[in-house]
C-alpha cells in the first residue's frame, strides 16, 4: 500500500455536513465511511473538512472508520494496547506519544513492503503461505510413512503369509540334545525368520523413501 499521508499533492477534500453525509469535491458525489477506508488502503490523500466551519475534522473521522472496522470483527488494537493509550491521555509523556506511534507505524509499514515484495520475487508471485502448507503436508507424509517402519512385528506378522510347517522328524538322541542346548521352545527357528523378513521389509521402506527424497 503507497504511503501518502505527508504529500500535500493531489490532497482530495471531504466534506461533511450536518446530517453526517461526507462529501467528495473531486467526484462529486457523496461517500461513505467504507469508501474512505478504501481511499486509505489505496494510498489517497484527503482531509475532511466540516462543511459549515470549515474546521479539519479528519482525525475524528479516522478514529471513526478504526471503530467502524473493530466493530465488524477486525481486531487490530489489542485491549492492553487501548488501555494503555488511555492512559496516556494527560500524561506528562503525552506529547510524546504521537511521534512514537507515528515512526513505528511507519517502519513497520516500510518492512512489510520489502517482505511482500522479497516473497514475490522469490517465489514468482505465488502465495508463498501455500507453498508452505503444501510443504508442511508433504512433511508429515514422509514422517507417517516413516514411522509405520517402527510399528510392533505383531502387527505385521499377522499379515504376512506363514511358511508351511515341515513334517515333524522323528525324535532322536541327537535332535533332544539340540533342543536342550537351544533352550527354546521349539519356535526359536519361526521367529528368527520372522525378524529377518520384518527387517527386510523395513531396508525396503528404507530405500523406497531415500529414492523419493
Amino acid at each position: 500500500m503507497a504511503d501518502k499521508s505527508n504529500s500535500t499533492e493531489d490532497t482530495i477534500v471531504i466534506k461533511k455536513y450536518a446530517n453526517r453525509r461526507l462529501y467528495n469535491t473531486a467526484t462529486s458525489s457523496y461517500v461513505t465511511l467504507d469508501t474512505l477506508c478504501a481511499m486509505v488502503k489505496d494510498g489517497q490523500n484527503f482531509v475532511v473538512h466540516d462543511a459549515k466551519s470549515g474546521a479539519d475534522i479528519t482525525r475524528s473521522v479516522l478514529t471513526q472508520i478504526i471503530f467502524e472496522e473493530e466493530s465488524k470483527g477486525q481486531n487490530l488494537l489489542p485491549i492492553s494496547f487501548l488501555r494503555q493509550l488511555i492512559g496516556f491521555y494527560g500524561d506528562s509523556l503525552q506529547t510524546m506519544v504521537p511521534d512514537y506511534l507515528e515512526s513505528t507505524m511507519s517502519a513497520f509499514a516500510h518492512n512489510q513492503d520489502k517482505i511482500r515484495q522479497h516473497l514475490t520475487e522469490s517465489m514468482g508471485g505465488v502465495n508463498p503461505f501455500r507453498q508452505m502448507e503444501e510443504m508442511g503436508r508433504q512433511n508429515m507424509a514422509m514422517f507417517q510413512q516413516a514411522m509405520g517402519m517402527f510399528t510392533p512385528f505383531a502387527s505385521n506378522a499377522a499379515a504376512a503369509p506363514q511358511p508351511e510347517q515341515p513334517a515333524a522328524p522323528e525324535p532322536t538322541a541327537e535332535r533332544d540334545r539340540v533342543d536342550d542346548n537351544s533352550g527354546g521352545d521349539g519356535g526359536g527357528g519361526e521367529e528368527l525368520d520372522l525378524l529377518r523378513r520384518q527387517l527386510a521389509q523395513m531396508q525396503q521402506q528404507l530405500d523406497n523413501l531415500s529414492n523419493k527424497g
